[in-house]
């Protein structure tokens, strides 16, 4: 497949200057950047910022553009030129302007110092957190432990032992990086020996290690929203591990687990409850107490009602994080059979089943159409 022109790709016109080259591709890869774009979209969205990668890298080097607007893909195809024509000077400078953009763009992971050294965002932190589902319906203020980094007080911060100093790396002479070429191409690293610091410490700080700061704990106070469901996730800025360099810190992740109830089921916004009923109860009918997370409500339970029967209480659930209303409470009735009874209670109960029978059909309707189903099912 041909491929397309780079222009194009990027958006830009043929005269477009290096600063509108730059913003086109960095529009471009925000948009499709792999780490943003998930499902079914990410293979499309993978391709579209590998052709602006490529776009960029070609246009962004001016010996590489003026080949490319004289002779087109052909000027800087590697395979059609030498050592020494368009197109063999490698990777080297699109490396450096590509962990600029996304530094800006990611806030970390690629980026660079005034110094050379490489700047890296630290790590990010989760942190589970198990809450009620009163707590989680009603939401709740509470404070967490969390790990923390003070700079070293012996060295004060630079990881050297008192007395001492650091040395600028032999490997990459403070650059932080190193380069490796094979052939026609460049590719830029972080050096292997300094870890991207640019320095070495011959006599590491026996308080830290060399690291220059010490892991302490720290208390931090957490705000839990009212209608939070179980594996949602609170994001606290900055409270994750430091970064390299003076890089950015990382993000605290706050995630919540409910416990389970005694006596409700969450189901999105709406509760589910189960209320044992005495056959009496169900078979005359009767005003029934059921519990909500509000309180106390009554359900009308009416004559006949039979096993299964579920009632809704409108608005009784949990107002969710994202809903104008809240869900609705279903209370399942189930019949409880009595047990352990006397003589004279199992004498009431022989003569209530006999008079029941002389009724036929008008008591037990239910019975009698599964009869029914049975004896048509052995025809």
């Amino acid at each position: 497949m041909a491929k397309r022109d780079y222009y194009d790709i990027l958006g830009v016109p043929k005269n477009a200057s290096e600063d509108d080259i730059k913003k086109a591709y960095r529009k471009l890869a925000m948009k499709h950047h792999p780490d943003r774009n998930q499902g079914d979209e990410a293979k499309k969205s993978e391709e579209k910022f590998k052709e602006a990668k490529e776009a960029y890298e070609m246009l962004s080097d001016a010996q590489k553009r003026a080949a490319y607007d004289q002779y087109g893909h052909a000027g800087v195809d590697p395979n059609m030129a030498g050592r020494g024509g368009p197109g063999a000077e490698g990777f080297g400078g699109f490396a450096e302007a590509f962990g600029d953009i996304f530094g800006d763009i990611f806030g970390g992971g690629g980026g660079r110092r005034g110094g050379g050294q490489q700047v890296f965002r630290g790590g990010d932190l989760s942190y589970a957190m198990e809450i009620t589902l009163e707590e989680a319906a009603a939401g709740k203020e509470t404070q967490i432990r969390i790990p923390s980094w003070n700079s070293c007080e012996t060295c004060h911060g630079s990881g050297a032992k008192p007395g001492t100093s650091a040395k600028t790396c032999p490997t990459c002479n403070g650059a932080g990086t190193v380069h490796l070429r094979q052939g026609f191409f460049s590719i830029q690293q972080t050096c292997p020996h300094c870890h991207g610091s640019g320095k070495i410490i011959p006599e590491p700080c026996p308080s830290c290690a060399g690291a220059g700061k010490i892991k302490t704990q720290k208390t931090l106070e957490v705000k839990i929203p009212a209608g939070i469901n179980e594996g949602m996730r609170i994001r606290s800025a900055g409270n994750g591990e430091p970064g390299t360099n003076g890089g950015p810190p990382g993000d605290l992740y706050i995630e919540i687990r409910i416990k389970q109830h005694e006596i409700f089921e969450r189901d999105g916004d709406d509760l589910h409850c189960t209320v044992p009923v005495s056959l009496t109860t169900v078979a005359l009918g009767g005003t029934i107490e059921v519990p909500t997370l509000a309180g106390r409500a009554e359900i009308d339970l009416p004559e006949g009602t039979q096993h299964g029967k579920t009632f809704r209480l409108r608005g009784k659930g949990i107002k969710g994080l994202r809903s104008s209303y809240p869900g609705d409470l279903y209370c399942h009735v189930t019949v409880e059979t009595p047990i352990k009874l006397t003589e004279h209670q199992r004498k009431l109960l022989k003569e209530l089943d006999e008079s029941l029978k002389k009724g036929g059909e008008r008591h037990s309707p239910n019975a009698k159409s599964w009869t029914d189903r049975v004896k048509d099912l052995f025809k």
